[in-house]
């Protein structure tokens, strides 16, 4: 069992319930922190999943909820077991958007707006290798292998056989037109984008220049949804320094909503294929 325990998303889980259990007592997070004399931030990240949850933490929280039934104890000192266990990214030491990577193994849809560059999950080796390079020019060469494993072991995802990752992707055409490492590179990448544009559970559409200005004018972001119906969607901004993740119903809902003004001023399927061939000919010339 322990091995396809994903921690991240059992954090998230867990403190969803002991946020449920803290709105049924009717105390708010200051209340609680000042009953167990640690910070309010730290209820805080307890129950977002930011924090690590110890069975210390939820034997505690517990007992200030006065929760009686033994079997909800139990199960979530069990969660808090199961959450501190390692998920496969681990392996590669420290990454620093880990979170981001948990939560992305275990979702069930994903969808990205990319103003920049292809978006990890469908970069090629060599596209990934220049660009975390050039993105990152004192990280050493060791590190910037690691980050490589760690996208190309992500992409799993994409061309699993069974319940892969359904993605739809809208990308700006100035990520096509950027040339990452040389005009060769460009074209197996952008091959290498038409081909996985073609499975089945992958969407592929590109916002042309000529659309003008457009609700994601503000930069990149993704929105994951889960399996689990328990499990809200998540809308995931990426930082230099810090990430950040959204969770609120209002706040998915403000994203969705402009994700789907970018599908439907983008290129359709077909004409995002043909225009991708397009910027690729180009480049051989």
């Amino acid at each position: 069992m322990a091995s396809n325990v994903n921690p991240t998303v059992r954090r998230r889980r867990l403190g969803q319930e002991l946020r449920r259990l803290r709105e049924l007592k009717g105390m708010t997070a200051e209340e609680v922190a000042e009953r167990l004399l640690v910070s309010q931030s730290k209820i805080s990240r307890l129950e977002n999943g930011r924090r690590s949850i110890s069975q210390r933490d939820v034997r505690d929280l517990c007992g200030v909820y006065e929760v009686e039934d033994h079997r909800i104890v139990d199960s979530l000192m069990q969660m808090a077991k199961d959450s501190r266990q390692q998920g496969w990214w681990h392996a590669f030491g420290d990454i620093p958007y880990s979170v981001y990577i948990g939560l992305e193994t275990d979702a069930a849809s994903l969808r990205v707006y990319d103003p920049q560059v292809v978006p990890g999950l469908l970069q090629t080796r060599q596209y990934a290798e220049a660009l975390i390079a050039g993105a990152l020019p004192e990280t050493a060469v060791t590190d910037i292998e690691k980050r490589v494993q760690v996208r190309l072991r992500r992409q799993e995802r994409v061309s699993a056989d069974e319940s892969p990752l359904r993605l739809w992707v809208v990308i700006d055409e100035s990520a096509l037109r950027r040339v990452i490492g040389d005009k060769q590179l460009m074209i197996g990448q952008l091959e290498h984008l038409v081909e996985l544009s073609q499975l089945p559970h992958v969407t592929v559409q590109v916002l042309p220049f000529a659309v003008g200005a457009h609700p994601g004018i503000n930069g990149q972001y993704a929105i994951l949804e889960f399996p689990d119906t328990a499990d809200s969607s998540v809308v995931y901004i990426e930082g230099v320094t810090s990430d950040l993740y959204l969770e609120k119903a209002h706040d998915v809902q403000k994203y969705s909503v402009m994700y789907e003004h970018l599908r439907a001023q983008a290129l359709n399927v077909d004409q995002t294929r043909q225009f991708i061939m397009e910027i690729a000919k180009g480049y051989a010339h």
